[in-house]
């Protein structure tokens, strides 16, 4: 079956099966048009992701699940973004690397694997050298996902619940665990246990010290919800008992109430210091070793870029 069929797409777990080729837009609201909001340096990844210069970010429009707490809602609906071909978003990519990215990191990219997987053949062939982040919900196929192999370094991913309740009623995806354990398990068949390097040094197996960025490898990131903590605890257990230090779990407390939460008053408030530090000492108590935690008031919108269509000039050799 021909998963990158756009007159009958059927990329991601939703089977929308519709037209794209034509104009017509699924669940993801998206054309087979690729639609940018915001391409340029990051800092707000993971210390190894995004490194003193910042990772590489691409953030694309549209989405498969619509979480009703989007910290992007605006790039997520599709109301934000640039249309680009595959030979410019290539374009963005080695710029990206000539202003010094770490990293090209792929932001909810699921809806556009095909036009990514042709401009990431297209930049490498003018010279992309940079370890390919892909940055997901984790509500994929594994289908699509095997079109992949060999292009993406490092996944990092998303695992949101395991209660198939909460899943439906934030997610609108009932069969979300069921669909993103699959999923992760593809992800660490391609490419394997983390790998990391200190800047301008080779590569090498290694546990992740303070300066080194990772060249291979998935973070699993698990953002706590407020009031949702035993099932924070279960993802958390799900990952560790499933792939102990294989994986590096990101447990995050950024959270953030936007006013789209207002209809579900139970999100509408920021996770307190006692709810993160519980779910931390239970990885800690699990014997998690490899993990990334936020210390301090994060909860703050400075962590939501702004989505104003910026896109990074191209290369100086390509102009």
């Amino acid at each position: 079956m021909d998963f990158f069929n756009m007159k009958s797409c059927i990329l991601c777990p939703r089977n929308c099966n519709i037209d794209r080729a034509a104009g017509q837009s699924g669940i993801c609201g998206m054309t087979e048009e690729v639609r940018i909001a915001r391409a340029a340096l990051h800092q707000w990844e993971e210390p190894c992701i995004s490194g003193k210069n910042g990772s590489g970010t691409v953030f694309f429009s549209g989405c498969n699940l619509h979480c009703v707490y989007c910290q992007n809602v605006s790039i997520a609906a599709g109301k934000k973004g640039k249309i680009v071909s595959v030979e410019q978003l290539a374009e963005q990519f080695l710029a990206l690397q000539e202003q010094g990215a770490h990293n090209i990191n792929l932001v909810t990219p699921s809806h556009y694997v095909p036009q990514i997987k042709a401009a990431l053949l297209h930049a490498k062939e003018q010279g992309l050298t940079l370890p390919i982040v892909y940055n997901t919900s984790s509500y994929e196929k594994t289908e699509t996902l095997r079109e992949l192999t060999g292009e993406v370094d490092i996944y990092l991913a998303d695992l949101k619940y395991t209660d198939a309740i909460l899943a439906k009623k934030y997610s609108h995806a009932e069969d979300y665990f069921s669909v993103a354990a699959k999923a992760l398990q593809e992800m660490v068949r391609q490419v394997g246990e983390a790998q990391f390097v200190w800047p301008n040094e080779s590569l090498y197996h290694a546990e992740y010290e303070d300066g080194m960025l990772m060249k291979r490898g998935v973070i699993v990131r698990h953002l706590l919800l407020p009031g949702c903590l035993a099932d924070s605890k279960q993802v958390v257990r799900y990952v560790y008992e499933t792939y102990g230090d294989t994986v590096y779990l990101s447990l995050m407390n950024q959270y953030t109430p936007l006013p789209h939460v207002k209809n579900y008053p139970e999100l509408n408030r920021k996770v307190t210091e006692e709810e993160y530090e519980e779910l931390v000492d239970y990885a800690i108590d699990l014997g998690v070793n490899h993990g990334f935690i936020q210390e301090g008031d994060t909860a703050d919108e400075s962590f939501i870029p702004d989505f104003e269509c910026r896109t990074s000039n191209p290369p100086s050799s390509n102009t």
